[in-house]
């Protein structure tokens, strides 16, 4: 299953997404019930999303410098 989790769960609480992925405490408890095609439909807003955000994760994690590697590759 596609996930845009990358291990920072923090939540802005000026625009209520997430610090990492860019979503909202709902869109994250539903992610399991949400189809395929609703799940890339939503990553495709994510980006403009984390631009809103005040702060940036502190750190890279992992999981995203993995996925920039096979992005890359």
């Amino acid at each position: 299953m596609i996930s845009p989790c990358i291990l920072v769960c923090s939540i802005d609480m000026k625009t209520g997404y997430c610090f990492g992925c860019g979503r909202t405490r709902d869109e994250i408890a539903a992610w399991m019930d949400y189809t395929d095609m609703e799940r890339r439909m939503l990553m495709e807003i994510l980006p403009a999303r984390l631009d809103t955000v005040e702060r940036r994760p502190r750190r890279e994690t992992r999981r995203r410098r993995l996925a920039q590697e096979r992005d890359n590759a």
